[in-house]
């Protein structure tokens, strides 16, 4: 039997995997709508750039510090327990913000105090929630099963800060009452959840056992050139740091088009998602990663020469559409190279590489962008993108040949 022997009925049939969905949905929803709302209400009540850089920095450092603990706690304990304390404890920030609002005690210490705490939520609810998946459906389903949850996600991404925007007219203490609700019922679905546990050895805890997922990682070369990859081709591809020069300087729009820019490639993800559900990657799956590497830097590279607000939507489209392919492989390597005892580790690692290609990624824009101008930033990474493609066919010749997500045994 092979990945499309499986069909998209035999996937909503996984009632476990359902709840899981339904849990991401509502709880990425939920940190959508409560970091634009914490967003807006820091500007609104400094008025500064500079506090709003530091929302997000705050949430980015206890992230990445606590990443090895938390993949570490996520083999040691009750996957879904983790995830629903995680929901809990956002759903308690987003309660306390609503008093906090309503009784006008809401300031910059308490929203950077409140970043810290949801840098840490976010630390382990990630590998976890990574780590979840393929305990809920059968390997040969575990691509069709990526695609679908990362296409929630992405509507929660899409939906979830539209929402919040409309809801912020009844003011900001709504969007926290509502963002409240979405981690109760989040945490509702992953309480009903049940799946088979592997109790991992009790080993000490030390830097040998912290470790293990890097050492794991470094010796899975397949694995090791997918997650670079993407760390890669994120840090030198990506331009959403630079769309609101994009927007305002070169395709001389406002505010609406910003928000085009801005969501384009989340729906590109969705769109890209649907297809993948619908058709999963089952051959050739290092070859047709490297092929969407280089075409996310191809549609880069023609979004920066790109004079038109619709040709440069269309564009981050298609890196959105691109890197959800790269997503789906790339995930889905990691969970089925690694046995069920390491897996909160290894999804620990993989969840500092995105991150930190993210959050580098929008320094390295930036600063290309100071010397060289947004479009030549722009260009020469997405250049440089797929010179990074083409380099990884030599450096990891594993994975430009691997034809199968399961490698024959």
């Amino acid at each position: 039997m092979t990945a499309t022997d499986y069909r998209f009925k035999d996937l909503l049939q996984q009632r476990d995997f359902m709840r899981f969905w339904g849990t991401r949905l509502f709880g990425t929803a939920g940190q959508q709508m409560l970091l634009v709302a914490i967003g807006w209400q820091m500007y609104d009540l400094t008025g500064s750039a500079w506090d709003l850089g530091l929302v997000g920095l705050y949430q980015f450092a206890p992230a990445l510090l606590l990443a090895l603990v938390a993949g570490h706690v996520a083999d040691r304990f009750h996957r879904g327990h983790i995830v629903a304390a995680c929901l809990l404890v956002q759903g308690v920030v987003s309660l306390l913000l609503v008093l906090a609002t309503e009784g006008h005690w809401a300031g910059r210490g308490l929203l950077l105090g409140i970043s810290v705490v949801l840098g840490m939520v976010r630390a382990f609810q990630l590998p976890a929630q990574q780590a979840l998946v393929p305990m809920l459906v059968p390997p040969l389903m575990l691509p069709r099963a990526m695609a679908f949850a990362t296409g929630g996600m992405q509507t929660a991404i899409i939906g979830g800060p539209a929402l919040g925007g409309v809801i912020f007219v009844a003011g900001a203490s709504a969007v926290y009452g509502t963002c409240t609700a979405l981690f109760v019922i989040g945490c509702v679905f992953i309480a009903r959840l049940r799946y088979a546990r592997v109790a991992a050895p009790r080993e000490p805890v030390s830097m040998r056992t912290l470790l293990a997922g890097v050492g794991f990682i470094w010796h899975r070369k397949p694995v090791l050139g997918a997650v670079s990859l993407d760390l890669f081709a994120v840090l030198l591809g990506g331009a959403v740091a630079l769309l609101p020069i994009f927007a305002r300087d070169i395709l001389h729009t406002g505010p609406w088009g910003l928000g085009i820019l801005r969501s384009a490639p989340a729906v590109g993800a969705l769109l890209m998602s649907v297809v993948l559900t619908r058709w999963p990657l089952d051959r050739y799956v290092g070859k047709r990663l490297l092929i969407a590497v280089g075409i996310f830097g191809l549609a880069t590279v023609v979004f920066g020469l790109s004079h038109s607000l619709w040709l440069s939507a269309v564009a981050l489209a298609v890196t959105g559409g691109a890197d959800m392919v790269s997503v789906v492989v790339r995930q889905s390597l990691v969970q089925l190279e690694t046995p069920d005892e390491m897996r909160g580790r290894v999804s620990a690692v993989n969840s500092v590489f995105i991150g930190a290609s993210n959050q580098l990624g929008e320094f390295e824009s930036g600063a290309t962008a100071a010397l060289l101008g947004p479009i030549g930033a722009t260009v020469l990474g997405g250049v440089g993108t797929m010179v990074v493609a083409l380099l990884w066919v030599r450096l990891f010749p594993g994975l430009a040949t691997r034809d199968r997500m399961v490698a024959p045994k």
